[in-house]
């Protein structure tokens, strides 16, 4: 059933927010979805209108507004961020000594969650069936940590920072092993852990660590150790349309509420 001529304009190109859900969120770039109008997809019209405008960008983030394309598309390409994007992630842990309180399959599985920092436009797939990795495909890292007691602690401290050496492990303690070339190929890249500060295991004086990891590429759809991103998310730009004119207390009322909803959405995107 064809919507009422009155309200075509405003359903075209707006999703709406109604009491019990989103509506007007499918596609409607085909001809004859909406009398008198032709809006079947076209390439041209589709480069003219759409644009990104980048809203946000640093180290960890970006926020960026996509205009000119259906709630559909844009949810898209957030699940592309997170199982599409190739990353580099430790695939194989070779624990050939832990003595911490961590049993082997639960630090190996807290080392594979370790984001690593490499190109991985510069690797290629690794076959299954290798065993053993080579220089085009394989970043090979090492945990060799070993805790024991400080000889300079005051005699009266309890405190495990004064008493212990090495005695927290953190991603930072992860080092880089180059297999074949690497060291010259990836001189400048500093291939190793994104974060430094990530706790791994709390050791005692004779405990120790002694891994070495096999980074892979791989992609968020095998395994989320893989995903690029912590978490990915799309909201859409609302527009409000007071119904009638809004003065006085009530108006202060309006911009305080309309300046907390801006807060609230720039900290949950």
């Amino acid at each position: 059933m064809a919507a009422p001529m009155s309200n075509v304009d405003e359903i075209r190109d707006r999703v709406i927010l109604g009491e019990f859900g989103v509506k007007n969120v499918h596609t409607t770039d085909y001809p004859g979805n909406y009398p008198g109008y032709d809006d079947t997809w076209d390439l041209e019209k589709f480069k003219k209108n759409f644009r990104i405008d980048i809203v946000h960008s640093d180290e960890n983030m970006l926020e960026f507004d996509m205009i000119g394309i259906d709630a559909a598309i844009a949810n898209a390409f957030r699940r592309i961020l997170l199982a599409e994007v190739p990353t580099m992630a430790i695939e194989k842990a070779f624990i050939y000594n832990n003595t911490s309180i961590i049993q082997d399959e639960i630090l190996a599985h807290r080392l594979g969650l370790v984001p690593i920092k490499a190109d991985p436009r510069l690797f290629e797939y690794r076959n299954p069936e290798d065993q053993e990795g080579t220089e085009i495909d394989t970043i090979q890292l090492q945990l060799k940590v070993k805790c024991t007691r400080n000889p300079r602690a005051p005699k009266d401290s309890s405190d495990p920072k004064e008493l212990y050496l090495n005695h927290m492990v953190y991603s930072g303690d992860i080092k880089w092993l180059p297999i074949g070339n690497q060291a010259d190929v990836f001189a400048d890249a500093k291939i190793g852990p994104v974060h430094g500060d990530i706790l791994l295991a709390q050791l005692r004086p004779g405990q120790e660590l002694d891994i070495v990891m096999h980074c892979v590429k791989g992609i968020g759809k095998d395994h989320a150790k893989f995903s690029p991103v912590a978490t990915a998310s799309y909201r859409l730009l609302p527009e409000i349309t007071l119904l009638q004119t809004i003065e006085g207390e009530q108006a202060e009322i309006l911009v305080t509420f309309d300046y907390l909803i801006l807060i609230w959405g720039h900290e949950h995107v």
